[in-house]
């Protein structure tokens, strides 16, 4: 059965990320996967590239075997003008839009935003084409994305769209539902601020972990508290998925942190809102 929007915000809410199945045409997609494949086979930058970060499983070092693994096409809105219509449509100006405007009381309706709650593309946080190699993709450890971001509140949410089918197999996103809400202590963090696997707090919430499968052309909304994590992928095809993350015009980047060290972009307000 196919959800409503306020549904989907509700479940958002109450979750930390809500898929939504279709959310992208065929059409959208296979030019977006075009574009990304293209962009990897001729290696344009910028790109990260897995032994930049050296997760486990990951190269050692760019000359080790399989050092020019890319993990993520960086500064996706910049790469394409197809990307950056993406990422400014008006499909996720609306449903953020009213997911922001649902997130404040008083509110009259869905897509109805206040002064200050349109939403505001990051050119600095996510914006990219993430990518999961059969051989030296890396696996990613339980983590909030705000955990290296700095803005005046934690209001951010990412729209990360399936370019091909995502599944436990091949590297697709866990989640720990209500993990956005929960108010974790430094203590279960470590160094990093990976979520510690060991303590037994840690270990209850770890096990509810769910990993939605993807269609192309569905899309993840997620809050920037919820605790997700990837395995590696053992499927024989690289997956990709087009990532950008958003926050309403009243939450602003702190001033001199990589937050804010490149101008956002508003997201003009859909028809009718």
């Amino acid at each position: 059965m196919t959800m409503t929007q306020a549904s989907q915000i509700a479940l958002l809410r109450e979750q930390g990320f809500v898929v939504v199945r279709g959310f992208a045409d065929a059409a959208t997609v296979s030019a977006l996967r075009d574009i990304s494949l293209r962009h990897l086979e001729q290696a344009i930058e910028p790109i990260e590239y897995e032994a930049d970060l050296r997760y486990p499983g990951a190269p050692a070092s760019r000359q080790a075997a399989g050092g020019h693994t890319a993990r993520r096409l960086l500064d996706a809105y910049g790469r394409d003008p197809l990307f950056a219509q993406w990422a400014a449509s008006p499909r996720i100006a609306q449903w953020l839009a009213a997911y922001f405007g649902l997130a404040r009381p008083g509110l009259a309706r869905p897509g109805l935003a206040r002064p200050g709650l349109a939403p505001v593309l990051s050119t600095v946080h996510h914006n990219c084409v993430m990518t999961k190699h059969p051989a030296y993709g890396s696996l990613t450890g339980w983590h909030q994305d705000i955990r290296y971001w700095s803005f005046s509140a934690p209001e951010l949410v990412s729209c990360w769209l399936a370019l091909g089918r995502e599944t436990a197999e091949n590297g697709g996103l866990f989640f720990l539902p209500g993990s956005h809400a929960a108010g974790f202590g430094s203590e279960q963090f470590d160094q990093s601020k990976f979520f510690l696997p060991d303590p037994p707090a840690n270990r209850d919430w770890i096990a509810r972990a769910v990993c939605p499968t993807l269609e192309p052309g569905d899309a993840v909304f997620f809050h920037c508290l919820t605790l997700h994590a990837a395995q590696r992928n053992a499927s024989n095809a690289v997956k990709l998925s087009l990532v950008h993350t958003y926050y309403p015009g009243s939450v602003r980047p702190l001033p001199g942190s990589r937050s804010a060290s490149r101008p956002g972009v508003p997201l003009a307000p859909a028809q009718g809102a």
